[in-house]
Protein backbone atom coordinates (compact mmCIF):
# COMPACT_ATOMS: atom_id res chain seq x y z
CA UNK A 1 0.00 0.00 0.00
CA UNK A 2 2.98 2.70 0.90
CA UNK A 3 4.51 1.47 -2.40
CA UNK A 4 1.48 2.18 -4.26
CA UNK A 5 0.62 5.89 -2.60
CA UNK A 6 3.88 6.65 -3.47
CA UNK A 7 3.71 5.54 -6.98
CA UNK A 8 0.45 7.80 -7.52
CA UNK A 9 2.06 10.87 -5.83
CA UNK A 10 5.11 10.26 -7.89
CA UNK A 11 2.39 10.23 -11.11
CA UNK A 12 0.58 13.14 -9.77
CA UNK A 13 3.93 15.33 -9.42
CA UNK A 14 4.76 14.54 -12.98
CA UNK A 15 1.30 15.33 -14.03
CA UNK A 16 1.65 18.64 -13.02
CA UNK A 17 5.22 19.47 -14.22
CA UNK A 18 4.27 17.89 -17.73
CA UNK A 19 0.92 20.16 -17.46
CA UNK A 20 3.23 23.76 -16.88
CA UNK A 21 5.65 22.36 -19.38
CA UNK A 22 3.05 21.57 -21.71
CA UNK A 23 1.40 24.74 -21.05
CA UNK A 24 5.44 26.89 -22.23
CA UNK A 25 6.03 24.85 -24.68
CA UNK A 26 2.40 26.28 -26.59
CA UNK A 27 3.20 29.71 -25.84
CA UNK A 28 6.54 29.47 -27.02
CA UNK A 29 6.93 30.31 -30.91
CA UNK A 30 8.18 27.52 -32.89
CA UNK A 31 8.94 27.36 -36.19
CA UNK A 32 9.37 23.52 -36.34
CA UNK A 33 6.56 21.57 -38.43
CA UNK A 34 5.66 18.07 -36.85
CA UNK A 35 4.81 15.05 -39.10
CA UNK A 36 0.77 14.65 -39.19
CA UNK A 37 -0.38 11.97 -36.65
CA UNK A 38 -3.29 11.32 -34.89
CA UNK A 39 -5.20 12.83 -31.56
CA UNK A 40 -2.71 13.10 -28.74
CA UNK A 41 -4.82 12.70 -25.40
CA UNK A 42 -3.46 14.73 -22.10
CA UNK A 43 -0.76 12.40 -20.34
CA UNK A 44 -1.28 9.05 -22.58
CA UNK A 45 -0.51 10.88 -25.88
CA UNK A 46 -1.12 7.83 -28.19
CA UNK A 47 -0.41 4.92 -26.27
CA UNK A 48 -3.54 3.46 -26.52
CA UNK A 49 -3.42 3.36 -30.17
CA UNK A 50 -0.46 0.49 -30.68
CA UNK A 51 -2.66 -2.21 -28.94
CA UNK A 52 -0.85 -5.59 -28.36
CA UNK A 53 0.56 -5.39 -32.74
CA UNK A 54 2.16 -2.09 -33.03
CA UNK A 55 2.71 -3.32 -36.37
CA UNK A 56 -0.74 -3.39 -37.86
CA UNK A 57 -1.34 -1.00 -35.66
CA UNK A 58 0.54 1.65 -37.42
CA UNK A 59 0.32 0.37 -40.43
CA UNK A 60 -3.21 1.03 -40.13
CA UNK A 61 -2.70 4.51 -38.82
CA UNK A 62 -0.48 5.49 -41.75
CA UNK A 63 -3.03 4.96 -44.34
CA UNK A 64 -4.93 7.80 -42.66
CA UNK A 65 -1.88 10.14 -41.99
CA UNK A 66 0.53 9.49 -44.13
CA UNK A 67 4.13 7.71 -44.85
CA UNK A 68 5.98 10.10 -42.06
CA UNK A 69 3.67 10.23 -38.73
CA UNK A 70 4.29 11.74 -35.47
CA UNK A 71 2.78 9.93 -32.59
CA UNK A 72 3.24 11.04 -29.06
CA UNK A 73 3.96 7.76 -26.57
CA UNK A 74 3.54 9.19 -23.32
CA UNK A 75 6.42 11.31 -23.00
CA UNK A 76 8.20 10.23 -25.70
CA UNK A 77 8.27 12.00 -29.60
CA UNK A 78 7.61 8.97 -32.06
CA UNK A 79 7.99 9.37 -35.58
CA UNK A 80 7.12 6.48 -37.76
CA UNK A 81 8.18 5.93 -41.31
CA UNK A 82 5.84 3.46 -43.28
CA UNK A 83 6.90 3.98 -47.16
CA UNK A 84 9.82 2.83 -49.45
CA UNK A 85 10.79 6.33 -49.69
CA UNK A 86 11.05 7.67 -46.02
CA UNK A 87 12.58 4.38 -44.72
CA UNK A 88 15.03 5.75 -47.58
CA UNK A 89 15.73 9.13 -46.09
CA UNK A 90 16.11 7.40 -42.73
CA UNK A 91 18.33 4.30 -43.78
CA UNK A 92 20.41 6.01 -46.22
CA UNK A 93 20.05 9.65 -47.09
CA UNK A 94 20.62 10.82 -43.55
CA UNK A 95 21.68 7.16 -42.23
CA UNK A 96 24.49 9.45 -40.02
CA UNK A 97 22.20 11.31 -38.19
CA UNK A 98 19.57 8.49 -37.15
CA UNK A 99 22.09 5.58 -36.95
CA UNK A 100 21.66 6.03 -32.89
CA UNK A 101 19.20 4.24 -30.68
CA UNK A 102 16.63 4.50 -28.45
CA UNK A 103 17.55 2.19 -25.81
CA UNK A 104 14.48 0.07 -24.38
CA UNK A 105 14.43 0.83 -20.52
CA UNK A 106 14.99 -3.19 -19.96
CA UNK A 107 17.99 -3.13 -21.63
CA UNK A 108 19.95 -1.69 -18.81
CA UNK A 109 19.78 -4.67 -17.35
CA UNK A 110 23.74 -5.68 -16.69
CA UNK A 111 24.18 -2.39 -18.15
CA UNK A 112 23.46 -4.34 -21.80
CA UNK A 113 23.08 -0.77 -23.13
CA UNK A 114 26.48 -0.04 -22.72
CA UNK A 115 28.24 -3.03 -24.42
CA UNK A 116 25.37 -4.67 -26.82
CA UNK A 117 26.09 -4.15 -30.31
CA UNK A 118 22.81 -3.13 -31.86
CA UNK A 119 22.41 -0.73 -29.08
CA UNK A 120 25.74 1.16 -28.58
CA UNK A 121 25.74 4.70 -30.21
CA UNK A 122 28.05 4.86 -33.74
CA UNK A 123 31.11 5.64 -31.20
CA UNK A 124 34.65 4.00 -31.36
CA UNK A 125 33.27 0.83 -29.17
CA UNK A 126 30.39 0.01 -31.64
CA UNK A 127 33.19 0.71 -34.68
CA UNK A 128 35.31 -2.09 -32.97
CA UNK A 129 33.03 -4.12 -32.10
CA UNK A 130 31.33 -4.33 -35.69
CA UNK A 131 34.70 -4.91 -37.41
CA UNK A 132 35.46 -7.70 -35.19
CA UNK A 133 31.53 -9.16 -36.12
CA UNK A 134 32.74 -8.60 -39.83
CA UNK A 135 36.41 -9.96 -39.71
CA UNK A 136 36.19 -12.55 -37.22
CA UNK A 137 32.64 -14.16 -37.63
CA UNK A 138 30.02 -12.94 -40.92
CA UNK A 139 33.09 -12.63 -43.28
CA UNK A 140 32.28 -13.93 -46.60
CA UNK A 141 36.01 -16.34 -45.57
CA UNK A 142 34.37 -17.51 -42.35
CA UNK A 143 30.47 -18.19 -43.84
CA UNK A 144 32.43 -20.17 -46.37
CA UNK A 145 34.79 -22.25 -44.26
CA UNK A 146 31.29 -23.00 -42.30
CA UNK A 147 30.07 -24.52 -44.99
CA UNK A 148 30.15 -28.14 -44.45
CA UNK A 149 28.93 -27.50 -40.96
CA UNK A 150 25.87 -26.22 -41.97
CA UNK A 151 25.57 -29.03 -44.00
CA UNK A 152 26.06 -31.63 -41.22
CA UNK A 153 23.36 -29.36 -39.01
CA UNK A 154 21.02 -29.41 -41.92
CA UNK A 155 21.53 -33.32 -42.26
CA UNK A 156 20.56 -34.45 -38.56
CA UNK A 157 17.45 -32.05 -38.87
CA UNK A 158 16.34 -34.28 -41.77
CA UNK A 159 16.96 -37.42 -39.98
CA UNK A 160 15.04 -35.63 -37.18
CA UNK A 161 12.52 -35.61 -39.62
CA UNK A 162 12.79 -39.00 -40.98
CA UNK A 163 12.41 -40.33 -37.60
CA UNK A 164 9.19 -38.61 -36.83
CA UNK A 165 8.05 -39.21 -40.53
CA UNK A 166 8.68 -43.26 -39.92
CA UNK A 167 6.61 -42.72 -36.82
CA UNK A 168 3.54 -40.74 -38.13
CA UNK A 169 5.04 -38.19 -35.83
CA UNK A 170 4.05 -34.38 -36.44
CA UNK A 171 6.82 -31.85 -35.95
CA UNK A 172 6.95 -28.57 -33.87
CA UNK A 173 8.70 -26.81 -37.51
CA UNK A 174 9.52 -23.25 -35.55
CA UNK A 175 11.32 -25.80 -32.59
CA UNK A 176 13.00 -28.15 -34.90
CA UNK A 177 14.49 -24.98 -36.87
CA UNK A 178 15.32 -22.91 -33.75
CA UNK A 179 17.62 -26.06 -32.64
CA UNK A 180 18.80 -26.40 -35.57
CA UNK A 181 19.77 -22.38 -35.56
CA UNK A 182 20.85 -23.20 -31.97
CA UNK A 183 23.31 -25.90 -32.55
CA UNK A 184 24.94 -24.48 -36.00
CA UNK A 185 25.54 -21.23 -33.73
CA UNK A 186 27.04 -22.51 -31.12
CA UNK A 187 29.03 -25.03 -32.91
CA UNK A 188 30.50 -21.83 -34.76
CA UNK A 189 31.52 -20.41 -31.19
CA UNK A 190 31.77 -23.04 -28.93
CA UNK A 191 32.45 -26.25 -31.25
CA UNK A 192 29.61 -27.72 -29.03
CA UNK A 193 26.13 -28.31 -29.79
CA UNK A 194 24.04 -26.34 -26.79
CA UNK A 195 20.15 -28.70 -28.05
CA UNK A 196 19.15 -31.84 -28.45
CA UNK A 197 16.43 -32.97 -31.04
CA UNK A 198 15.15 -35.45 -28.90
CA UNK A 199 15.33 -33.42 -25.58
CA UNK A 200 13.43 -30.05 -24.32
CA UNK A 201 16.29 -28.02 -23.83
CA UNK A 202 15.89 -26.61 -27.29
CA UNK A 203 12.38 -25.60 -26.49
CA UNK A 204 13.68 -24.09 -22.46
CA UNK A 205 16.83 -22.21 -24.66
CA UNK A 206 13.98 -21.24 -27.33
CA UNK A 207 11.10 -20.04 -24.61
CA UNK A 208 14.36 -17.92 -22.61
CA UNK A 209 14.87 -15.98 -26.13
CA UNK A 210 11.56 -15.60 -26.50
CA UNK A 211 10.83 -13.94 -23.00
CA UNK A 212 13.84 -11.78 -24.03
CA UNK A 213 12.46 -10.31 -27.10
CA UNK A 214 9.26 -9.93 -25.56
CA UNK A 215 10.22 -8.18 -23.01
CA UNK A 216 12.26 -5.83 -25.38
CA UNK A 217 9.24 -5.26 -27.73
CA UNK A 218 6.85 -4.90 -25.07
CA UNK A 219 5.18 -1.44 -23.95
CA UNK A 220 7.29 -0.15 -21.21
CA UNK A 221 5.82 2.80 -18.57
CA UNK A 222 9.51 3.31 -17.81
CA UNK A 223 10.29 4.21 -21.81
CA UNK A 224 7.08 6.44 -22.05
CA UNK A 225 7.77 8.21 -18.82
CA UNK A 226 10.98 8.76 -17.84
CA UNK A 227 10.50 9.56 -14.01
CA UNK A 228 9.53 5.99 -13.89
CA UNK A 229 12.80 4.18 -14.82
CA UNK A 230 14.35 4.34 -11.31
CA UNK A 231 11.26 2.55 -9.96
CA UNK A 232 10.76 0.10 -12.81
CA UNK A 233 7.25 -0.34 -12.46
CA UNK A 234 6.58 -3.44 -14.42
CA UNK A 235 9.21 -4.75 -13.13
CA UNK A 236 10.46 -5.55 -17.01
CA UNK A 237 14.01 -4.39 -16.22
CA UNK A 238 14.05 -6.96 -13.16
CA UNK A 239 12.69 -9.75 -15.79
CA UNK A 240 15.62 -8.90 -18.39
CA UNK A 241 17.84 -9.02 -15.62
CA UNK A 242 17.08 -12.88 -14.55
CA UNK A 243 16.90 -13.92 -17.85
CA UNK A 244 20.24 -12.55 -19.04
CA UNK A 245 21.77 -13.60 -15.83
CA UNK A 246 21.13 -17.37 -17.17
CA UNK A 247 22.72 -16.39 -20.16
CA UNK A 248 25.88 -14.83 -18.98
CA UNK A 249 26.01 -18.12 -16.05
CA UNK A 250 26.23 -20.19 -19.82
CA UNK A 251 28.59 -17.92 -21.64
CA UNK A 252 30.80 -17.76 -18.43
CA UNK A 253 30.67 -21.55 -17.84
CA UNK A 254 31.74 -22.09 -21.62
CA UNK A 255 34.19 -19.79 -20.91
CA UNK A 256 35.88 -21.16 -18.21
CA UNK A 257 36.24 -24.67 -19.49
CA UNK A 258 37.80 -23.33 -22.56
CA UNK A 259 40.31 -21.34 -20.62
CA UNK A 260 41.45 -24.86 -18.45
CA UNK A 261 41.55 -26.50 -21.42
CA UNK A 262 42.81 -24.49 -23.99
CA UNK A 263 44.94 -26.01 -26.70
CA UNK A 264 45.78 -23.87 -29.61
CA UNK A 265 43.95 -26.53 -31.48
CA UNK A 266 40.40 -25.31 -31.74
CA UNK A 267 39.53 -22.82 -34.43
CA UNK A 268 36.14 -21.20 -33.11
CA UNK A 269 34.39 -17.88 -32.55
CA UNK A 270 35.15 -18.08 -28.73
CA UNK A 271 39.17 -18.63 -29.45
CA UNK A 272 39.65 -16.08 -32.08
CA UNK A 273 37.75 -13.64 -29.25
CA UNK A 274 40.41 -15.08 -26.67
CA UNK A 275 43.46 -14.34 -28.68
CA UNK A 276 42.02 -10.60 -29.40
CA UNK A 277 41.74 -9.57 -25.58
CA UNK A 278 43.79 -6.54 -26.15
CA UNK A 279 40.40 -6.06 -28.76
CA UNK A 280 37.47 -7.38 -26.52
CA UNK A 281 37.30 -8.28 -22.86
CA UNK A 282 35.45 -10.81 -21.17
CA UNK A 283 32.39 -8.99 -20.60
CA UNK A 284 32.32 -7.78 -23.88
CA UNK A 285 32.81 -11.17 -24.90
CA UNK A 286 29.48 -12.28 -23.40
CA UNK A 287 27.61 -9.44 -24.47
CA UNK A 288 28.34 -9.72 -28.28
CA UNK A 289 27.07 -13.87 -27.55
CA UNK A 290 23.66 -12.65 -25.72
CA UNK A 291 23.63 -10.36 -29.41
CA UNK A 292 24.57 -13.27 -31.39
CA UNK A 293 22.60 -16.03 -30.09
CA UNK A 294 19.45 -13.87 -29.28
CA UNK A 295 19.02 -12.68 -32.66
CA UNK A 296 20.83 -15.77 -34.53
CA UNK A 297 18.39 -18.48 -33.87
CA UNK A 298 14.58 -16.67 -33.23
CA UNK A 299 14.80 -14.40 -36.20
CA UNK A 300 15.86 -17.97 -38.71
CA UNK A 301 13.93 -20.09 -37.27
CA UNK A 302 10.45 -17.86 -36.99
CA UNK A 303 11.60 -16.81 -40.75
CA UNK A 304 12.11 -20.74 -41.47
CA UNK A 305 8.19 -21.25 -40.06
CA UNK A 306 6.72 -18.79 -41.62
CA UNK A 307 8.16 -20.11 -45.11
CA UNK A 308 6.59 -23.72 -44.58
CA UNK A 309 3.51 -22.41 -43.19
CA UNK A 310 2.84 -20.20 -46.82
CA UNK A 311 3.96 -23.53 -48.77
CA UNK A 312 1.36 -25.54 -47.09
CA UNK A 313 -0.92 -22.70 -47.76
CA UNK A 314 -0.26 -22.72 -51.30
CA UNK A 315 0.74 -25.83 -52.25
CA UNK A 316 0.94 -24.99 -56.12
CA UNK A 317 3.92 -22.90 -54.72
CA UNK A 318 5.40 -25.48 -52.92
CA UNK A 319 4.61 -28.09 -56.03
CA UNK A 320 6.82 -25.85 -58.11
CA UNK A 321 10.05 -25.39 -55.51
CA UNK A 322 9.74 -29.60 -55.45
CA UNK A 323 10.02 -29.91 -58.74
CA UNK A 324 12.69 -26.87 -59.41
CA UNK A 325 14.49 -29.10 -56.90
CA UNK A 326 14.11 -32.34 -58.74
CA UNK A 327 15.50 -30.80 -62.24
CA UNK A 328 18.16 -29.08 -60.50
CA UNK A 329 19.46 -31.93 -58.24
CA UNK A 330 17.93 -35.08 -58.64
CA UNK A 331 15.15 -36.48 -57.33
CA UNK A 332 16.96 -38.37 -54.80
CA UNK A 333 20.20 -36.62 -54.43
CA UNK A 334 20.86 -34.45 -51.24
CA UNK A 335 20.52 -30.63 -51.60
CA UNK A 336 23.94 -28.67 -51.50
CA UNK A 337 24.96 -25.21 -50.62
CA UNK A 338 25.91 -24.59 -54.16
CA UNK A 339 22.98 -25.55 -55.81
CA UNK A 340 21.47 -22.70 -54.03
CA UNK A 341 22.24 -19.85 -56.86
CA UNK A 342 20.58 -22.39 -59.33
CA UNK A 343 17.45 -21.84 -57.70
CA UNK A 344 15.57 -19.07 -58.78
CA UNK A 345 12.10 -20.20 -57.62
CA UNK A 346 13.50 -20.72 -54.29
CA UNK A 347 15.12 -17.69 -53.78
CA UNK A 348 11.75 -16.58 -54.50
CA UNK A 349 10.32 -18.19 -51.80
CA UNK A 350 12.29 -16.82 -49.14
CA UNK A 351 11.72 -12.87 -50.29
CA UNK A 352 8.30 -13.29 -50.76
CA UNK A 353 8.40 -15.02 -47.06
CA UNK A 354 10.36 -12.13 -45.46
CA UNK A 355 8.21 -9.34 -47.25
CA UNK A 356 5.51 -10.74 -45.98
CA UNK A 357 6.81 -12.05 -42.58
CA UNK A 358 9.65 -9.57 -41.59
CA UNK A 359 11.99 -10.79 -38.80
CA UNK A 360 12.07 -7.79 -36.69
CA UNK A 361 8.75 -5.75 -38.27
CA UNK A 362 9.60 -2.56 -36.91
CA UNK A 363 13.36 -2.60 -36.94
CA UNK A 364 14.91 -1.68 -33.57
CA UNK A 365 14.31 1.76 -32.68
CA UNK A 366 16.37 5.18 -34.25
CA UNK A 367 16.68 8.48 -32.58
CA UNK A 368 17.27 11.38 -33.96
CA UNK A 369 20.63 13.37 -33.13
CA UNK A 370 19.65 16.73 -34.44
CA UNK A 371 16.23 18.07 -36.19
CA UNK A 372 16.09 17.12 -39.37
CA UNK A 373 13.78 18.11 -41.97
CA UNK A 374 11.74 15.41 -44.20
CA UNK A 375 9.54 15.83 -46.68
CA UNK A 376 8.87 19.66 -45.31
CA UNK A 377 8.12 18.27 -41.87
CA UNK A 378 10.60 18.23 -38.92
CA UNK A 379 12.02 14.93 -37.02
CA UNK A 380 12.99 16.69 -33.61
CA UNK A 381 16.09 15.97 -31.60
CA UNK A 382 16.10 13.26 -29.83
CA UNK A 383 12.48 12.01 -31.65
CA UNK A 384 12.34 7.79 -31.23
CA UNK A 385 12.44 6.95 -34.92
CA UNK A 386 10.51 3.47 -36.26
CA UNK A 387 10.54 2.02 -39.54
CA UNK A 388 7.83 -0.14 -40.38
CA UNK A 389 9.11 -2.66 -42.39
CA UNK A 390 6.00 -4.70 -42.45
CA UNK A 391 3.67 -2.19 -43.47
CA UNK A 392 6.51 -1.01 -46.66
CA UNK A 393 6.20 -5.03 -47.55
CA UNK A 394 2.66 -4.66 -47.96
CA UNK A 395 2.10 -1.26 -49.22
CA UNK A 396 -0.27 -1.14 -52.40
CA UNK A 397 1.71 1.41 -54.45
CA UNK A 398 4.50 -0.29 -53.91
CA UNK A 399 3.47 -4.01 -54.46
CA UNK A 400 0.34 -5.84 -56.52
CA UNK A 401 -1.88 -7.83 -54.20
CA UNK A 402 0.45 -6.90 -51.67
CA UNK A 403 -1.34 -9.48 -49.27
CA UNK A 404 -0.68 -11.98 -50.56
CA UNK A 405 1.95 -15.01 -51.20
CA UNK A 406 3.52 -14.42 -54.40
CA UNK A 407 7.16 -15.49 -54.52
CA UNK A 408 6.19 -15.67 -58.77
CA UNK A 409 6.84 -11.29 -58.58
CA UNK A 410 10.75 -12.01 -58.09
CA UNK A 411 11.52 -14.31 -60.81
CA UNK A 412 13.69 -12.06 -63.16
CA UNK A 413 14.14 -9.62 -60.77
CA UNK A 414 17.59 -8.08 -59.36
CA UNK A 415 15.49 -6.64 -55.91
CA UNK A 416 17.68 -8.36 -53.21
CA UNK A 417 17.37 -8.05 -49.19
CA UNK A 418 20.64 -6.32 -48.47
CA UNK A 419 19.46 -3.00 -47.74
CA UNK A 420 19.72 -1.21 -51.67
CA UNK A 421 16.32 -1.94 -52.52
CA UNK A 422 14.38 -0.23 -49.33
CA UNK A 423 10.98 -1.97 -50.72
CA UNK A 424 12.83 -4.99 -49.07
CA UNK A 425 14.58 -4.41 -45.83
CA UNK A 426 14.32 -7.27 -43.86
CA UNK A 427 17.51 -7.06 -42.34
CA UNK A 428 17.85 -3.04 -42.13
CA UNK A 429 19.80 -0.99 -43.66
CA UNK A 430 22.86 1.56 -43.60
CA UNK A 431 25.43 1.04 -41.62
CA UNK A 432 23.05 -0.41 -38.57
CA UNK A 433 22.34 -3.20 -41.24
CA UNK A 434 22.19 -6.80 -39.69
CA UNK A 435 25.73 -8.39 -40.22
CA UNK A 436 24.82 -12.08 -40.04
CA UNK A 437 22.71 -11.82 -42.90
CA UNK A 438 25.05 -13.65 -45.50
CA UNK A 439 24.64 -16.63 -42.97
CA UNK A 440 21.19 -16.19 -41.82
CA UNK A 441 20.37 -16.43 -45.53
CA UNK A 442 22.61 -19.28 -46.19
CA UNK A 443 21.31 -21.45 -43.53
CA UNK A 444 17.85 -20.44 -44.44
CA UNK A 445 18.12 -21.72 -48.21
CA UNK A 446 19.78 -24.87 -47.10
CA UNK A 447 17.19 -25.86 -44.28
CA UNK A 448 14.30 -25.19 -46.32
CA UNK A 449 15.42 -27.21 -49.43
CA UNK A 450 15.97 -29.89 -47.89
CA UNK A 451 12.82 -29.74 -45.64
CA UNK A 452 10.47 -29.79 -49.07
CA UNK A 453 12.71 -31.86 -50.98
CA UNK A 454 13.22 -35.03 -48.92
CA UNK A 455 9.68 -35.03 -47.88
CA UNK A 456 5.72 -33.61 -48.36
CA UNK A 457 4.26 -32.39 -45.82
CA UNK A 458 0.68 -32.41 -44.04
CA UNK A 459 -1.02 -30.40 -41.39
CA UNK A 460 -1.72 -31.25 -38.42
CA UNK A 461 -4.82 -29.57 -37.70
CA UNK A 462 -7.87 -29.08 -40.18
CA UNK A 463 -6.87 -25.06 -40.44
CA UNK A 464 -3.55 -23.29 -39.92
CA UNK A 465 -3.97 -20.25 -37.84
CA UNK A 466 -1.77 -17.66 -39.62
CA UNK A 467 -2.12 -14.61 -36.84
CA UNK A 468 1.24 -13.62 -35.11
CA UNK A 469 2.51 -12.47 -32.19
CA UNK A 470 4.75 -9.41 -31.57
CA UNK A 471 8.06 -9.17 -29.49
CA UNK A 472 10.98 -7.17 -31.00
CA UNK A 473 11.04 -10.27 -33.47
CA UNK A 474 7.47 -11.62 -34.90
CA UNK A 475 6.51 -15.02 -34.48
CA UNK A 476 3.54 -17.35 -34.91
CA UNK A 477 1.05 -16.58 -32.65
CA UNK A 478 0.02 -20.39 -32.73
CA UNK A 479 3.34 -23.11 -33.65
CA UNK A 480 3.06 -24.90 -36.96
CA UNK A 481 3.27 -28.84 -36.62
CA UNK A 482 2.98 -30.59 -39.91
CA UNK A 483 3.68 -34.29 -40.61
CA UNK A 484 6.69 -35.54 -43.01
CA UNK A 485 5.90 -38.05 -45.36
CA UNK A 486 8.45 -39.16 -47.08
CA UNK A 487 8.62 -38.71 -51.62
CA UNK A 488 8.02 -41.05 -53.48
CA UNK A 489 9.72 -40.43 -56.81
CA UNK A 490 8.77 -41.98 -60.37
Amino acid sequence: MDRLCCMLWLLLTWVSIISVLSIARRLKPTSRKLPPGPTKYPLIGNLFDLGNKPHKSLAKLAKVHGPIMSLKLGQVTTIVMSSESMAKQVLQIHDKSFCDRTIPDSLLAHQHHEFGMPWLPASTEWRNLRKICNSYIFSSKKVETDQDLRRKKVQELVAYVEESCSGGRAINIGQAAFTTSLNMLSRTIFSVDLADPTSDTGQKFKELVWDIMVDMGKPNLADHFPLLKKIDPLGMRRRMATNFGKMFELFDRMIDQRLKLRDGHNEDVLDILLNITQEIDRNCIKHLFLDLFVAGTDTTSSTLEWAMAELLLNPEALSKAQLELEQTIGKRNQVEESAITHLPYLQAIIKETLRLHPPTPLLLPRKASADIELSGFTVPKDAKVLVNVWAIGRDATAWDNPNSFIPERFLGSDLDFKGHHFELIPFGGGRRICPAVLMAIKMLHLMLASLIHSFDWKLDEEKMDMEDKFGITLQKAQPLCAIPIARRFN
